[in-house]
């Protein structure tokens, strides 16, 4: 029976941890606060924005939340974040993404002081990751290496097969695998004979976007699977990248959707946001 590896378990672990630090700073008069910036009202983003709100009033941060109008535009909300750039408090900054039509991404994301950037987008801190040198990391991907680590399973000199080269998940999570000394393929929708080269991995992580795309055919025998996708059906009920069902049966390790990588991206957020503290 494959392990199930418990995203919930995990995060909660992270989160106490944190809290008992956030209460060490205080007691040294270091504090900080999480502006959360929303545009519009996406109904996920207003979810994963509350999710958000509700960690940081767990570990015992102060979060300020500025929920605009869908027809905001692009220089109010860079004047916004100038603004929380200067505020010596606000000691992170993350705008909730898919932003609304006719405001650049990247310009915003790249507005963000690289001190506060606790989602790890700018270009500054993807650098860094790049290199080898501090900086913040990508919540989803440093939330499956703390997975990984955190249920025993060995990293070192395993061969890791990456399925999606995003900029938030695939290409941070290659060079985090890299730098725990696995051997790391990255593949995409361009990649050829994909099913053979996901059947060499001992730990498969899929981030493609497609629902229930792997299923036990793309599987070796007793690898670790991690999924990262997630999809909601017209019931209302959540699946991942992953036929679980299927894959269960034959790896070694699996993770749950929802409750396996979901919840890590938060207590990492959070793990973020205290470094950030650190470093007053």
């Amino acid at each position: 029976m494959a392990l199930l590896i418990d995203g919930k378990r995990i995060s909660a672990e992270i989160k106490d941890e944190l809290k008992e630090e956030v209460a060490q700073l205080k007691e040294q008069g270091i504090t900080g606060a999480l502006a959360v910036i929303q545009v519009g009202n996406d109904p996920a983003s207003s979810v994963y924005v509350r999710n958000k709100k509700r960690a940081c009033e767990y570990i015992g941060i102060d979060s300020l939340s500025y929920e605009l109008p869908e027809e905001t535009s692009q220089d109010e909300l860079l004047a916004l974040i100038d603004k929380l750039n200067k505020e010596e408090h606000v000691k992170g900054i993350l705008v909730q993404l898919p932003l609304p039509e006719g405001i650049d991404e990247d310009a915003v994301i790249r507005a963000i002081s690289p001190k506060k950037d606790v989602d790890g987008f700018h270009p500054e801190n993807v650098g860094a990751l790049m290199i080898g040198q501090k900086g913040y990391i990508s919540c989803t991907p440093a939330g499956i290496i703390q997975l990984l680590k955190r249920s025993d399973i060995d990293i070192e000199g395993k061969h890791c097969v990456i399925v999606g080269r995003s900029n938030i998940v695939g290409k941070p999570m290659a060079i985090l695998m890299l730098r725990e000394n696995a051997t790391v393929t990255v593949t995409h929708s361009k990649t050829r004979d994909l099913k053979e080269i996901c059947k060499e991995a001992d730990i498969l992580i899929v981030a493609i976007g497609k629902k229930e795309f792997i299923d036990a055919s793309y599987v070796k025998d007793g690898a670790v699977v991690i999924d990262v996708g997630i999809h909601r059906d017209e019931n209302n009920k959540l699946s991942g990248d992953v036929k679980f069902d299927e894959v269960e049966q034959l790896c070694s390790a699996i993770t749950p959707v929802p409750g396996g990588v979901g919840p890590m991206t938060i207590a990492m957020l959070m793990n973020n946001c205290v470094e950030s503290m650190r470093h007053e």
